[in-house]
């Protein structure tokens, strides 16, 4: 049995993203798809001392209604010095901070050659999964010969990944994924769940689950995987 993900990037995603990761063979970017404003795509949450902070990168967007997920460009690369003085400056005091705080910061150092959001998504995505040992196989949709549909593209998709069987999605995808397709198909369908998940010493006074995984990684280091549900 070969289990596969299918899931846009996302800026330094929350824990959910990567138990995900780590739950199939291949996780595959869905990044041939449109870019949605307002989204997890160029931005995520980290806790702040006055509450919690939104982290966005700025791209170009403006009359681009139907440009692609890997078409889209950062509008300049300010964000990089904003974004770490933000995340040193509200996690220095975390328990882990001082261990992986150069590993971070050398991923948003390297983003300044990039110019693209999905390539700097994914530095980040292929970083962390190293922090968590998370050895899953990163690809990109854009590798493989799609289907018309949203289902068929996804069917189509999982069997051109390595002749993939076990398609696991996100809660989300139930709007809209025509399951009977899946069973047509052979393909045996689940869907992710995310409750359930254990609290970790956060620096914040109210507990909050979705956060970006840096939070828990600058505060629980190498214990993270103990508050995740795949390890």
């Amino acid at each position: 049995m070969r289990k596969i993900a299918i899931l846009q990037s996302n800026y330094i995603p929350w824990k959910g993203y990567f138990d995900m990761i780590h739950m199939v063979d291949e996780f595959i970017l869905y990044d041939d798809m449109q870019y949605t404003r307002r989204d997890w795509r160029n931005r995520n949450i980290i806790v702040s001392r006055q509450g919690l902070m939104w982290l966005s990168i700025p791209v170009i967007n403006k009359g681009r209604f139907f440009q692609k997920i890997n078409e889209t460009k950062v509008a300049d690369h300010k964000w990089i010095d904003n974004h770490w003085r933000s995340i040193e400056c509200n996690y220095a005091k975390a328990k882990c901070f001082d261990e992986y705080a150069e590993r971070i910061k050398r991923i948003y150092e390297a983003c300044r050659k990039e110019e693209f959001l999905s390539r700097i998504n994914y530095l980040f995505i292929k970083e962390i999964c190293d922090i968590l040992d998370i050895k899953t196989a990163l690809t990109w949709s854009s590798d493989y010969k799609q289907e018309e549909g949203k289902t068929e593209r996804l069917i189509s998709l999982v069997k051109a990944a390595g002749g993939g069987n076990r398609y696991l999605s996100g809660p989300a995808a139930k709007n809209y994924i025509q399951a009977e397709l899946f069973a047509n198909a052979e393909i045996e369908l689940e869907w992710m769940d995310y409750s359930g998940y254990p609290e970790y010493t956060q620096l914040s006074e109210k507990f909050e689950h979705g956060v970006s995984i840096l939070d828990l990684i600058f505060n629980e280091g190498a214990d993270a995987k103990k508050y995740m549900k795949s390890f």
